[in-house]
């Protein structure tokens, strides 16, 4: 078995130098700018109305940004959605115009939803990413649709990206016979920059992009190649000329009010019925443009989305994200916050009864404290989580320190501290745990990345200390990407405030592909033939094997209307030497050798009608597994959209008993829509494994600018034909948003 694996790895190895040989003679990536282009930024001198009708006379005779780059389908040559934006700024906001051209007007444009941080990919996109601290390794992204729904993100370092960073700004949009209309307003408030040693005259990093979803065209203003996202910041242009207000208080508090009913049923019986009505307050306080402290007392985070229901029959946990805003909002400067393997800090342990206990506990009051600067960046977090009947009172905090050195390059180190308060009622002991991590980036040429991570774990209550790392190697151009990861955890590493994918592991994962866009065939627009390697062995005793598979895929295409098909197939290596029964199912104690088929396809997912199906099968340990995938999506217009999902998992022969086995996963997913801020969100799933099915109901209205009113309800229960257990929940909740 390991002859056959060796051989593997040599020719992937062989072919990854070879296509290494090819992409070098035709390498498109090209150096950031000496001197980036500069843009003139006017004052207005009358009142800008943010309504996307740019009909006030202080749009007139500007310097207008016109000379975008063409990035997809194919780099470079003649764009086909011209776009035009213009900037200025008053007393409190810097303004944004643009106007997007189509050929078709209406008829060209593409979007699904009307949802706030909708996904790129499947909607027209105008957007601008600011640095207004010239540190080029961070950006603070705005992006709108045809229709005026707001998108929001931080970014670090080009490719981690913070959706739950949510601020005050506006935008309008209007839709024409030619195309359509942009009109921004960010107020100097909502953005952290630096003051200069003399005047009040600044200058900002900015990237434009536009995305043309019917012909998948990607243009950005300055030039970025199109192996990098279009928030690299060390190609930014410079806005110039904006003459900032004078610092003065930046005090934003957000208080709310809730209702909550909940219900559990086990039959006919009530077994629990219980009222809450409660109060709380999230503030943030900007003490100056480069340091922001946040605090949150009673906190709640009732509207967050449910958790999707998982069939796992792998040998690994799995990884849930994180949904909950104020432990969204800047969790890209956490230390491995860019993979889901080894996270020292994961805040999904905060707030729960218990270990990843999908039972809620009270939080009585958290602080995080952010300060940023061209040269490091320093944060603390601070969490109270409240006594339950089921799980002790428990603090949590983590310090973090970061160094930016050279163009992009940084180090940092990361502290985290949960202590676990005696709790008589149960009788568990207090436990303290700790971890001290160093972390940090390399990026020697712009194409090259190398990331790496070493963390100790102390825990009070077993007396041990445990040991992981990571380390990252990969280089990404516009035609083929390689790279290699090395992760190592030993079987003491315990980070009660993280999350790592397994323990007593070191697992090696090199890899890569190459991309191909053929010139003479348009309907393909590009072509990722490749392969991954995924060896792991044991930490306290690296000759044990445990697992390997090759992931192997020589059909990974994109069309040219960005539908998608992938065949690949993956020969897997097992040992498995400990109690395992994935669903139940016991596997015997014994090595196994076996490989897996996959066929995907999904179509334009930009259409009124789109969906995918995929089917993957195979032999399964002893036996064999048949998955089939599939989704449609209908969504005849941006207000209405329906998505209907369905897994399907037939096992036969498996494990130690010879089972079978079949589990069906049904979901669906309605939201209406009257405008881009008030919405009705319908989630129901039912999973036939446990009998579960589960209902999220979800309507909000936006009243003011990031004020909502919240209504929530959440039914679940098991065997939805003769219900044995049920619980209901009802939640009404409104926020107020004030900014000082």
């Amino acid at each position: 078995m390991q002859n056959q694996l060796i051989k593997c790895v040599g020719l992937l190895l062989l072919s990854l130098a070879s296509s290494k040989t090819i992409a070098q003679t035709n390498n498109d990536n090209f150096p950031p700018p000496e001197n980036p282009v500069e843009i003139q930024v006017s004052k207005s001198k009358g009142k800008i109305q943010v309504d996307g009708v740019l009909d006030e006379p202080d749009w007139e005779n500007l310097q207008v940004v016109n000379d975008f780059f063409k990035r997809e389908p194919r780099q470079g040559g003649k764009i086909n959605y011209a776009t035009e934006v213009r900037f200025l700024y008053d007393d409190k906001n810097l303004y944004v115009a643009a106007f997007c051209k189509d050929s078709i007007g209406i008829n060209g444009i593409r979007i699904q939803d009307l949802r706030r941080d909708f996904s790129w990919g499947e909607n027209d996109i105008f957007g601008i990413a600011l640095d207004p601290q010239n540190l080029k390794q961070y950006a603070q992204g705005f992006q709108t649709t045809p229709y005026g729904n707001q998108r929001d993100f931080q970014n670090f370092n080009g490719n981690n990206f913070d959706t739950g960073w949510n601020t005050l700004w506006r935008v309008r949009t209007q839709r024409t016979a030619e195309g359509y209309t942009v009109e921004m307003a960010i107020p100097f408030k909502s953005l952290r920059y630096n003051l200069p040693a003399e005047g009040n005259t600044i200058e900002w990093g900015i990237t434009l992009v536009r995305y043309a979803r019917r012909d998948v065209e990607v243009s950005t203003f300055p030039a970025i190649p199109q192996s990098f996202t279009p928030y690299r910041m060390t190609y930014a242009a410079k806005l110039t000329g904006i003459e900032v207000p004078p610092p003065s208080a930046n005090i934003r508090i957000e208080p709310y009010s809730l209702y909550q009913f909940d219900q559990n049923k086990e039959g006919a019986d009530i077994t629990n019925k219980d009222s809450d009505l409660k109060v709380g307050l999230d503030a943030k306080w900007a003490i100056n443009p480069k340091t922001v402290v946040d605090l949150t007392v009673n906190t709640d985070f009732a509207q967050a989305d449910v958790d999707r229901a998982v069939n796992n029959l792998e040998r690994f946990n799995i990884f849930f994200p994180e949904r909950r805003q104020f432990f969204l909002e800047n969790s890209g400067i956490w230390a491995g916050g860019l993979q889901q393997s080894i996270r020292p800090f994961f805040s999904r342990r905060i707030g729960l009864q218990g270990e990843f206990n999908a039972v809620p506990a009270p939080i009585d009051i958290g602080g995080r404290f952010t300060q940023r600067t061209e040269k490091d960046a320093l944060a603390a977090l601070f969490v109270r989580q409240r006594e339950t009947d089921n799980s002790a009172a428990a603090n949590f905090g983590v310090l973090r320190y970061l160094k930016n050195y050279g163009r992009e390059n940084n180090i940092g180190v990361m502290v985290t501290y949960r202590g676990d308060n005696d709790h008589n009622g149960l009788g568990l002991e207090s436990n303290n745990n700790t971890t001290i991590t160093l972390d940090g980036q390399i990026r020697p040429t712009s194409q090259w990345d190398i990331q790496y991570i070493f963390s100790t774990s102390i825990d009070e209550m077993t007396g041990e200390t445990g040991f992981a790392g990571r380390f990252f190697a990969g280089n990404d151009s516009n035609k083929y990407y390689y790279g290699w990861v090395t992760e190592y955890t030993d079987a003491n590493y315990n980070p009660r405030m993280g999350f790592v994918r397994q323990n007593n592991v070191i697992r090696h994962n090199p890899g890569g592909y190459y991309v191909w866009r053929p010139k003479n065939i348009s309907w393909i627009r590009r072509w990722d033939p490749g392969m991954f390697v995924n060896y792991n062995h044991d930490a306290s005793d690296p000759t044990q094997f445990q697992q390997a598979s090759l992931y192997i895929f020589p059909v990974f295409a994109w069309f040219k209307d960005n539908s998608f098909i992938e065949a690949s197939f993956t020969p897997t290596w097992q040992n498995i030497n400990f109690d395992f029964s994935p669903l139940g199912l016991p596997i015997a104690q014994d090595r196994y050798y076996y490989t897996r088929y996959v066929v995907q396809y999904n179509t334009d997912l930009s259409k009124k009608w789109s969906g995918d199906i995929g089917y993957s099968f195979g032999d399964f340990y002893n036996g064999t597994r048949n998955t089939v995938n599939a989704s449609a999506r209908f969504a005849p217009m941006p207000h209405t959209a329906l998505t209907l999902d369905y897994e399907h998992n037939a096992l036969k022969g498996v494990g130690a008993n010879i089972d079978n086995l079949s589990t069906n996963l049904y979901s669906a997913n309605l939201r209406l829509a009257l405008n881009p801020r008030v919405q009705l969100s319908t989630f129901y799933q039912y999973n036939s494994f446990n009998e579960q099915g589960r209902w999220n109901v979800r309507f909000s209205w936006e009243y003011m600018p990031l004020s909502f009113l919240y209504i929530v309800f959440n039914d679940e229960q098991t065997d939805i034909f003769d219900p044995i257990q049920k619980r209901t929940q009802f939640i009404s909740k409104i926020t107020l948003l004030k900014q000082f």
